[in-house]
C-alpha cells in the first residue's frame, strides 16, 4: 500500500558544487577573525599572503585589508600574487617594492 503526503515548505539541499553563501553573522565571524590573525602576521612580518581560490574569498581579504588600513592609519595594500593567493603588505613591501621579500 502506497502513501502519499502533501510536503509543505521543502527545499531541494543545494548540491556539494553550489555551497550556500554564509551568513551575515559568519560573513562578520571570518572577517574578525582574518583581521586579527592576518593582522597580527603583517604587524610581525610588515606581510603576509593568504589562500584565495574565489572572488568571494578575494573580496573577504579586500575588506580586511581596508578594516586593517582604518584601525592602524596606515595604508594595507591587497593584491593577488597569483590566481589563488593574495598578499597583504605595509608600504615598501608591496609585490616588486625594492627591498620586499623575494617571491617564491
Amino acid at each position: 500500500m502506497t502513501v502519499t503526503r502533501d510536503l509543505y515548505n521543502v527545499r531541494p539541499l543545494p548540491s556539494e558544487q553550489d555551497p550556500t553563501p554564509p551568513t551575515p553573522d559568519e560573513e562578520r565571524r571570518a572577517r574578525a577573525t582574518l583581521f586579527t590573525e592576518l593582522g597580527n602576521a603583517v604587524a610581525d612580518h610588515r606581510w603576509t599572503r593568504y589562500p584565495a581560490h574565489t572572488p568571494a574569498e578575494r573580496r573577504r581579504l579586500v575588506e580586511v585589508g581596508r578594516m586593517l588600513s582604518a584601525h592602524w592609519g596606515v595604508p594595507v595594500t591587497v593584491e593577488a600574487e597569483d590566481e589563488c593567493r593574495m598578499r597583504l603588505s605595509l608600504p615598501g613591501h608591496e609585490l616588486g617594492a625594492a627591498g620586499g621579500p623575494p617571491m617564491c
